[in-house]
């Protein structure tokens, strides 16, 4: 039986629904602001833009600077990249219970992509860089804790809100400030989008990014073609041996994804980069790719004149959904099967914040934004009535936490 008042509740999510035309209107206000994970000025843009959305709740406001970021380039020198800042918000830190809400600025948009305007599909649908991946998450989830606040029930927990710049990359910044939330958090709310039916991610893939570096030595391909080490010859040889790492261990992936190296054709190429990911199912995976990894590096390695770098590493862990995330799913369910909604639970290859929130111990729902699909691609869209229906599922969520109707055990 839940503690929720049912005025509160009805209250609660009139409200929500009343802001469906402000919602809409403002998903497609920051969708337009190109916000690609390496344009920290787009970022930033975001981010003030959020910072004026949010003032109404009346929280302690932080910038958190993001340090610059060391890079390989595609032509093999480490550069350091500015990426744009975080923002923490913080209400009521002393209150005995704690809810983490998470969701990030950033997309897989660059500033020159041909993708940058919002369109409108149909009467439901919008189609635009970012409006489910995440900014209409974002949207919805201020408009939820809107609604906790103007609640009877708002005294009883505190919330903090993490908006972070790098999502789409990993997180290599955010990573720390989310190990850090979660040192005070009882449980989080992240706002990635659902998947296209409504469903809600449960167990998700671990990953990792890594980058090799190929040097050989450069000599003309005509004359002296015997003194040169082909550097694009190596990374070949070590992408075929790691693509050749999928099937041996279940649950494993591995996706060579970007090469570049070479020239004139008539120069022995002495530097090539390549890109790879990897998704693991268990935690005891990433220690045995690592293995192979160095076997393969440490083989090609002892050739004359030849040489390979591994960059990058897991940033990501798995994601296993214990017993206290298993109920905080049942809570969930039970806000949705109010509502006339039925909400499903999903494994997926996928991997978020939700993967470092749980690794850090703190039971997680982190798929709470809107219904979308084709996302990190030109087609991107997002339902506009999901903007209420999630809203009110989270606003929901807020109410029931507040009313003591979750415990981790």
């Amino acid at each position: 039986m839940s503690g929720l008042d049912a005025r509160a509740r009805d209250d609660a999510l009139a409200f929500v629904a009343e802001g469906a035309d402000t919602m809409r209107a403002e998903t497609i206000a920051l969708a337009e602001i190109n916000s690609g994970s390496y344009h920290a000025a787009g970022v930033n843009r975001v981010r003030e833009a959020l910072a004026a959305l949010f003032a109404d709740l009346d929280a302690e406001s932080t910038v958190l600077p993001s340090p610059p970021l060391e890079v390989l380039d595609d032509d093999g020198a480490l550069r350091e990249r500015s990426l744009g800042d975080g923002l923490r918000l913080r209400k009521r830190p002393d209150a005995p219970f704690q809810v983490f809400l998470c969701g990030h600025m950033d997309t897989v948009f660059p500033k020159d992509h041909p993708f940058q305007a919002v369109r409108e599909i149909d009467g439901d649908t919008l189609g635009g860089p970012g409006v489910a991946d995440l900014k209409g998450g974002l949207v919805l989830m201020h408009r939820a804790l809107l609604a906790l606040e103007r609640s009877p029930l708002a005294g009883k927990i505190g919330w903090e809100v993490l908006l972070n710049p790098d999502e789409e990359i990993g997180s290599p910044v955010s990573a720390p400030w989310i190990r850090e939330a979660a040192e005070r958090a009882d449980v989080g709310l992240i706002y990635e989008p659902s998947f296209p039916d409504g469903s809600l991610a449960g167990r998700r893939k671990g990953s990792g990014n890594f980058a090799l570096l190929a040097a050989g030595r450069a000599a003309h391909a005509g004359r002296e073609h015997h003194l040169g080490r082909n550097a694009i010859r190596l990374l070949s040889e070590a992408l075929v041996a790691i693509d050749e790492l999928n099937g041996q261990r279940p649950g494993v992936t591995f996706n060579p994804g970007f090469v570049h190296g070479g020239g004139a054709v008539n120069i022995v190429p002495d530097t090539a980069v390549g890109r790879f990911n990897i998704r693991v199912e268990e935690p005891e995976d990433t220690a045995w790719c690592e293995r192979e990894l160095a076997a393969i590096i440490d083989t090609l390695n002892a050739r004359d004149g030849l040489s390979l770098e591994l960059h990058g590493g897991f940033t990501r862990p798995p994601k296993v959904p214990g017993p206290a995330n298993e109920r905080l799913f049942d809570l969930a369910r039970a806000c949705g099967a109010s509502l006339g909604v039925e909400l499903a639970v999903k494994p997926t290859g996928g991997c978020c914040d939700g993967n470092n929130l749980a690794a850090a111990g703190v039971p997680n729902i982190d798929t709470l934004g809107v219904h979308g699909g084709n996302i990190h691609s030109s087609d991107e869209w997002m339902r506009v009535s999901s903007l209420v229906e999630r809203g009110q599922l989270s606003a929901l969520l807020l109410l029931r936490l507040a009313a003591g109707d979750w415990s981790p055990a």
